[in-house]
């Protein structure tokens, strides 16, 4: 029985509340979680078919149910904030603990510091023979501090030898960890935060290149060593990681020796590889430790595989610290301390072997954002589309990454074989003809009787003054600056059992327009995973080159504030079914900055990188101007791309690709001449795109043709400068563009000035895939046609107000248009200009 007191709820017309019995509140909570707002009809059918209910009032219900929304926002409110003050809590403990850790190496530093200023005054203070040895002395105390005694060769069957190089490992591990052993400078960008990836640093005057993180996540420790003891599932550069040894240790801690091959980042300097002994353990805290380092001569005990075609690298003590949090979730301390032997590769690849930041954006960094994923992922908090689970996701991701270093490294053992060149070192050809190896074997399952294999043509550049975020950001955006319609009809139609013949390379080749289809992103969007559909056209001969193609791709390293980011694009051909299991052909672009300490002499913005392979040092500017230029920035670009071939045609598929290849590696050298930031002191004019007369030259056409045309000026210019004609067009209110004049193509615009760029929403380079009747309407493409003739009889012709649209799909409304024939210096007719004036966005 409902009982009734007094109230000042003002959202009841009553002054009184109801107190429901077990049994209403049970009736109604049965409603909630199917409907937690009924409307109206729905609260007076509840009262209808709940006969507990009979004696309450509609409003009284309706109250209840907001009361009842209200209660669960507040729940799921307080959970979070209950959540975040763990994270709090949890990362102020961090904070706490390294501010002791700067102390105590702030100490260090000021103990140095007196020590070397009591050795410069007793060494200023003293004959010249006291004075080498105060040096001599010196040099002994440097000594002391790193010291790298050589131990006794330990019996690999000796276990007692192998804990004595675990136990040394466990504790280097942790003095880098937690201690002052490396000098650690926090990386720029990484800020601490509940939501951050966490403190990250990179060593400074250390041997070799060392990265240090820290940071929080929501697993327990058993579950984040599990993870980051599978080190190929989140470092995409290992190759295979082979456990051939794992002995128990009296602590319940484990010791393995294990065998680790890496992949080359680029196609001139060979892979890399580790033979390590690798220590788990838990501290008497109850902190799970895995620390890692190379078994040398120096260190003893067993020796490992023969290195082969890899060059052998050191692995210093690095390792994990994971400990558990209060109230769930582990803090993790990750350290990753390499040597990669940088004496081994051609000098101006260096700077790739001795950064800490690319060591700890490839290593360090992934670890930590890899767990963070799989964290977030198991609590639900990333929903994916398209039904996919968030495993073959990061799958995909993984195989799409691993083809592509496949292509790059071309291992012998892989079956990869090189192809005769034909008297060019630019591009590389090698072949394989047992691609299941490394594809799967359900890519011949689909394969024709007579399939050869795969043909994979590389390439490697240098680049400068291009950001490598920038520039793989254009080439995902503005394929058609690049690609060749007709290779990728050849690729795509490689996944079919009759493949097509094979294609004539040319620039350009069948525009086509794209669609990115995104499928997935990590949690701080700096790699994503999408479907690109190429949409074939109609007017196209060949009925095959008019269908839509597929293609999975995988774009990294876009943020351009992401200091030593590698930035790739990899994508691969796919049919519409896109089946978990479908086969991958990985090609695309990797994108390396060099450190500009380093810096090489360098005569173009973009060279061959194999003809600077035997540039010596001399050239090389001090480290203080490197550091003050920010525009010299250089790059290393690699390009790889991969064909599938038939047995009779391989020599065929072969030149088509190095064409390939050599075509793509102009159209890169174009693009990153027009996306290069000019210098602080350089003029800010517009730049001329490649193959088009100077701007100048053409401006001064442009303005020429109008005057002879119309009988009057386009615009009055006050200075006689030679560059004042260009600024003027450049900076001129209304829209001003050009488009080519051929009758037996569609005019395809060639230049724009600031203006004509912002209606139609673009760029100087990605112009020139916008087609003049792309943009207009209906109505605009009739009244054009109508005045063609005159335009090329009298020169000109004034168009009436219309609408056009955007390369965005935007609409834009003009009030007038006129049109004239620009005449080059012999009369020739070079191009047609428009120009759209008082131009709007609808």
């Amino acid at each position: 029985m409902a009982l009734s007191m007094h109230s000042t709820d003002k959202q009841m017309d009553s002054s009184k509340y109801v107190r429901y019995t077990p049994e209403q509140v049970e009736a109604l909570e049965r409603v909630y979680t199917e409907c937690p707002k009924p409307s109206s009809l729905r609260r007076q059918q509840l009262i209808r078919e709940c006969p507990i209910l009979c004696n309450i009032e509609p409003k009284q219900i309706k109250v209840w149910f907001q009361n009842r929304r209200c209660r669960e926002k507040q729940r799921k409110e307080a959970s979070r904030l209950q959540t975040v003050n763990r994270k709090l809590s949890a990362m102020n403990k961090l904070l706490m603990e390294e501010n002791d850790r700067l102390q105590k190496q702030v100490s260090h530093l000021v103990y140095e510091n007196g020590y070397m200023r009591q050795q410069v005054h007793t060494a200023s203070a003293t004959t010249t023979d006291n004075s080498c040895e105060s040096v001599v002395m010196s040099g002994q105390h440097q000594q002391q501090q790193n010291p790298t005694p050589l131990q006794p060769q330990r019996d690999a069957n000796n276990p007692a030898g192998l804990l004595s190089i675990a136990e040394e490992t466990l504790a280097e591990f942790l003095s880098k960890a937690t201690g002052t052993a490396v000098d650690w400078v926090q990386m720029i960008g990484m800020k601490p935060g509940p939501d951050s990836i966490g403190i990250v640093a990179v060593s400074r005057n250390c041997s070799g290149v060392a990265a240090r993180a820290c940071g929080l996540v929501s697993l327990e420790p058993i579950k984040v060593a599990e993870i980051l003891k599978d080190r190929p599932s989140w470092f995409r550069d290992c190759r295979c990681l082979d456990i051939m040894s794992v002995i128990p240790t009296g602590s319940g801690g484990t010791i393995e020796l294990i065998y680790m091959q890496t992949y080359a980042p680029t196609t001139l300097a060979a892979a890399r590889d580790f033979w390590t002994l690798r220590y788990t353990t838990t501290l008497e805290d109850g902190s799970l430790v895995i620390c890692e380092r190379s078994l040398t001569a120096s260190t003893g005990g067993p020796t490992g595989p023969p290195p082969s075609s890899f060059v052998r690298a050191d692995m210093l003590p690095s390792g994990y610290l994971i400990r558990p949090c209060e109230g769930g979730g582990s803090i993790i301390h990750i350290v990753d301390h390499v040597d990669l032997d940088v004496w081994s590769v051609p000098e101006v690849l260096r700077p790739l072997y001795e950064s800490s930041k690319i060591l700890a954006q490839k290593m360090t960094v992934a670890a930590l954002r890899h767990i963070r994923q799989i964290a977030q992922e198991t609590t639900g908090e990333i929903q994916y589309g398209g039904g996919r689970q968030p495993a073959v996701l990061r799958t995909f991701s993984q195989r799409l990454s691993r083809g592509f270093n496949e292509a790059v490294n071309g291992f012998s053992d892989s079956g990869w074989s090189l192809l005769d060149g034909d008297g060019g070192d630019d591009v590389t050809i090698v072949i394989n003809s047992s691609p299941a190896k490394f594809l799967g074997s359900q890519y011949n399952a689909s394969m024709s009787p007579t399939f050869g294999g795969v043909l994979c043509a590389k390439a490697s550049m240098l680049l400068q003054n291009v950001p490598p975020a920038l520039l793989v950001r254009f080439l995902r955006e503005h394929r058609s600056e690049w690609a060749d319609y007709g290779v990728d009809v050849y690729s795509a139609a490689c996944l079919k059992a009759s493949p097509y013949a094979v294609p004539c390379a040319r620039p350009g080749g069948f525009p086509s327009s794209q669609v990115n289809l995104p499928l997935a992103h990590t949690v701080e969007h700096e790699e994503f995973l999408e479907v690109v559909r190429l949409e074939g056209h109609a007017f196209s001969p060949d009925v095959a080159l008019a269908q839509d193609m597929y293609l999975l791709q995988l774009c990294s390293g876009v943020d351009e504030n992401a200091v030593g980011a590698c930035a790739q694009l990899i994508f691969a051909p796919i049919d519409e079914s896109f089946a978990d299991d479908a086969p991958l052909l990985p090609s695309g672009f990797r994108v390396i900055p060099l450190d500009p300490k380093t810096d090489a002499p360098a005569a173009t913005r973009t060279l061959d990188l194999a003809s600077t392979l035997e540039v010596g040092g001399g050239g090389a500017r001090p480290p203080s101007e490197a550091d003050t230029n920010s525009y010299n920035l250089r790059s290393v670009l690699t390009i790889a791309f991969q064909f599938t071939f038939e047995s009779h045609i391989q020599d065929n598929v072969a030149a088509m690709a190095r064409q390939y290849v050599r075509g793509v590696v102009g159209s890169v050298q174009r693009v990153a001449m027009a996306i290069a930031p000019s210098p602080p002191s350089s003029n800010m004019g517009p730049k001329s795109l490649p193959g088009s007369p100077e701007a100048l030259t053409l401006a001064q056409w442009i303005c020429r043709s109008y005057r002879i045309h119309t009988g009057g000026e386009l615009f009055r210019v006050d200075s006689q400068a030679g560059d004042a004609l260009l600024k003027r067009l450049w900076h001129h209110s209304d829209a001003i563009m050009c488009c080519s004049l051929k009758t037996n193509e569609s005019p395809v615009f060639t230049f724009a000035n600031q203006a004509g760029l912002d209606m139609l929403e673009t760029t100087l380079v990605a112009l020139q895939d916008i087609m003049l009747d792309k943009i207009l309407d209906e109505a605009g493409r009739k009244i054009l046609c109508s005045e063609f003739s005159k335009i090329m009889q009298q020169g000109f012709a004034h168009l009436p107000a219309g609408i056009c649209v955007s390369s965005m799909g935007r609409l834009v409304s003009y009030e007038q248009a006129i049109a004239w024939k620009v005449l080059d210096d012999d009369d020739s007719n070079h191009c047609l200009t428009f120009m759209f004036i008082n131009w709007s966005f609808v």
